[in-house]
């Protein structure tokens, strides 16, 4: 087998375009919660969605819920969908899985980071940074979870 051809075998990545898809910002609580203390508490949520767009080319969403609390009251709450278009040729089809749902995602998280980070410095709140989030170890949890559901047999109760 010749190099170009051992070439043509190899899987492929590229992504062809990153881009905001949604995005929210609600601030209910203000001018009111400006003159209380601040005391933030922050829940993170992530959701990640992947449509096939062609035989080898998928779009991957990743959706970032930010609900920032201060004294149990809502202060903000941020929804961003960070999308991104990439392209996979020659994966098979367990990797591929694990590009979309770990690999894309990555590159994503640092979009959608800046644009919280952005939003919440408009509405006049503290900076607000989010932790790197480890992508592989979410989707290896994710298999794990999808093994052990698929291993244990339905079980169903009936309420008298």
């Amino acid at each position: 087998m010749t190099t170009e051809q051992n070439q043509a075998q190899q899987p492929e990545f590229s992504i062809q375009r990153i881009y905001v898809k949604d995005l929210s910002f609600e601030s209910p609580q203000t001018p009111a919660l400006f003159q209380e203390e601040w005391k933030p508490d922050l829940n993170l949520q992530i959701q990640t969605n992947t449509n096939r767009l062609a035989d080898d080319t998928h779009e991957v969403i990743l959706k970032l819920i930010i609900t920032v609390k201060s004294a149990d009251k809502t202060a903000f709450l941020i929804e961003v969908q960070q999308a991104g278009i990439f392209t996979l040729q020659r994966f098979p089809e367990q990797q591929l899985h694990a590009m979309l749902g770990s690999v894309c995602p990555s590159i994503l998280f640092p979009y959608a980071r800046e644009v919280v980070t952005d939003l919440a410095s408009r509405g006049t709140f503290p900076p607000l940074y989010l932790a790197p989030v480890n992508f592989e170890a979410l989707y290896a949890q994710h298999v794990a979870q999808q093994q052990n559901q698929a291993s244990t047999p339905e079980t169903s109760s009936i309420i008298q």
